[in-house]
């Protein structure tokens, strides 16, 4: 086998790194010789320093991937198994769609800078108007009501299609875009309960950085959190109370 000679700071994750060998083998992403592309991938990973734990879990994990489809491919299949599902159709999907964004983002640099084709829009004014309400309360009354959602959402959520893809798999919300999620709540409704914010098919990522942004807009005075006794539970508006 060749040497490999891959630094991981050059790739911005085991994908790239895959991506990087299939090309280099010439190969197609729907018909990875997997063997053969597991062995170098572990060779290109294996120069990891302890120190670098941190930056490189996500090649880990991808490595142990690779293993446990290249141990499925090995195991001999009986007429019950002949309609189960390529173990490499997962990780050929990931693959595809990670390269199409990739491809899409290279072609959005080239014309970053090209003003011709930029559209600004006009700073949008949102007012938060302050109503009265003279009640106080604790941080932790409204993590015990976030909290209470959260659990109840874990009991009522669908089990997961793929276990595996749960663990390699690492999604990423951005507090910001929570932000103005809800700031266009609130422009079309002027007061929400606090659990409407949290919507069904939320993931725990998205549950999680709606809470944030909702305790970050409340620190900003952005928004205001009070408390309906007769509904039992707490209403987002907007304004910072008084």
């Amino acid at each position: 086998m060749e040497d490999l000679k891959y630094k991981l700071d050059t790739f911005e994750g085991p994908l790239d790194l895959l991506l990087a060998l299939i090309k280099k083998n010439k190969v197609s992403i729907w018909d990875i010789p997997v063997a053969e592309i597991t062995d170098q991938y572990l060779e290109a990973i294996a120069g990891m320093e302890k120190s670098r734990l941190d930056d490189t879990s996500e090649f880990i994990v991808m490595a142990s991937q690779l293993l446990y489809i290249k141990s499925k491919l090995l195991l001999p299949k009986d007429e019950e198994d002949e309609d189960e599902e390529d173990p490499r159709e997962e990780l050929a999907r990931r693959l595809y769609e990670y390269k199409k964004f990739k491809e899409a983002s290279l072609q959005m640099r080239k014309s970053e800078f090209s003003s011709k084709y930029m559209v600004f829009r006009e700073e949008e004014k949102i007012k938060f108007p302050m109503p009265e309400y003279s009640r106080r309360h604790e941080l932790s009354e409204l993590a015990d009501a976030f909290n209470s959602i959260y659990q109840r959402r874990i009991r009522q959520a669908k089990p997961e299609k793929r276990a595996f893809s749960g663990i390699v798999g690492r999604e990423k919300v951005s507090v910001d875009d929570m932000v103005e999620k809800i700031c266009k709540v609130l422009h079309r409704r002027s007061r929400v309960s606090f659990a409407s914010l949290f919507r069904a098919e939320d993931s725990r990522p998205e549950m999680i950085a709606t809470f944030l942004a909702v305790l970050e807009m409340i620190k900003l005075r952005k928004i205001r959190a009070d408390y309906d006794d007769n509904r039992r539970e707490f209403i987002i508006s907007s304004g910072a109370a008084a």
